[in-house]
């Protein structure tokens, strides 16, 4: 009932600065909340940001002051911009959104497929 399309990943040097866009299409009631997850070779998947629908935001310590989460509830879509990258940003990047399919339902999570982010000279 949901699809997650994640674009925007790619290689970057560091220091450079990287644009991640995803966009929730399908059948549901509402969203409530939309982010990003990364996930690095031979590491757990972890938060990097997410933002509610009342527009609280989550980051992760290791990205404040460099990544910037932005929503667009009428199109229901999620953006990273990210700044000053790093090589330690490294990892595929994973849009999440919880889902509530219906008003009587509690949210569920979904998943997009991925995108590749490559910090190196």
């Amino acid at each position: 009932q949901v699809q997650l399309v994640e674009s925007g990943g790619g290689l970057v040097q560091p220091g450079g600065s990287l644009r991640l866009s995803c966009a929730a299409s399908g059948r549901f009631f509402s969203i409530t909340t939309m982010g990003w997850y990364r996930q690095a070779p031979g590491k757990q998947r972890e938060l990097v940001a997410d933002m509610s629908s009342s527009r609280t935001t989550n980051y992760a310590e290791s990205v404040k002051g460099r990544f910037t989460i932005s929503r667009d509830l009428a199109k229901n879509s999620v953006h990273l911009q990210m700044s000053s990258l790093k090589p330690e940003d490294t990892a595929v990047y994973y849009c999440n959104a919880r889902v509530r399919l219906f008003w009587y339902e509690e949210p569920q999570d979904y998943w997009g497929q991925g995108t590749q982010v490559a910090v190196s000279s």
